[in-house]
C-alpha cells in the first residue's frame, strides 16, 4: 500500500466522507447516503470548516479518499486549563482495514493534537463496535469513562 496522505476534508469530499460513515451496522441505520446527498451534509461540513475549534480530516490513497475522522477542541478549567481533543467518525474503507490505515489516521491525529498542546486525546466508540475496541486498545487508548447520550 502506498503512503496515504492525511489532509483537510473539502466541500467536494463530503459525498464520499458520508458514504464512509454508512459503511457499517450502525451507520447504514442513521445516514442518507443517497443521490443527491441531502443538503444537510454540507451545511454541516460548512459549520465544522467555520470552527476554529473542529477539524475534519481525510485518508487519501492515489487520490482517493479511504479514510476520515472528525476531532474537536475543547478547551477546559479542569486538569489546570487543559484542552482536550475528542475524535469521533473514524472510519476507513472496507477493502483497505487491518492494512494498518486506521492506525495511521489515528497517529496523524494525535500529532495534531499534540501541537495544539491538548493534554488527553479522548474518543468516543459505540459499545457494539468490539472489533473498534480492541483496535483503540492495541493502539493504547483506556477505557476509562462511561458514556451517556439522550436528545434534548
Amino acid at each position: 500500500m502506498a503512503a496515504p496522505v492525511f489532509r483537510p476534508a473539502r466541500r467536494e469530499d463530503v459525498a464520499r466522507i458520508v458514504e464512509l460513515l454508512a459503511d457499517d451496522p450502525l451507520g447504514s441505520g442513521r445516514e442518507r447516503f443517497e443521490d443527491p446527498l441531502p443538503e444537510t451534509y454540507y451545511a454541516a461540513f460548512d459549520r465544522i470548516e467555520a470552527s476554529d475549534g473542529n477539524s475534519l480530516t481525510v485518508a487519501e490513497l492515489e487520490g482517493a479518499v479511504v479514510g476520515c475522522l472528525q476531532m474537536t477542541f475543547i478547551p477546559g478549567l479542569s486538569n489546570q486549563g487543559a484542552d482536550l481533543a475528542l475524535i469521533e467518525g473514524v472510519r476507513v474503507d472496507t477493502a483497505l482495514r487491518s492494512q494498518g490505515l486506521g492506525a495511521q489516521l489515528i497517529a496523524h491525529a494525535l500529532e495534531v493534537a499534540r501541537a495544539r498542546g491538548c493534554q488527553a486525546v479522548e474518543l468516543f466508540t459505540h459499545k457494539s463496535r468490539t472489533d473498534a475496541h480492541r483496535f483503540y486498545d492495541r493502539l493504547g487508548f483506556e477505557q476509562s469513562h462511561v458514556g451517556y447520550r439522550i436528545k434534548p
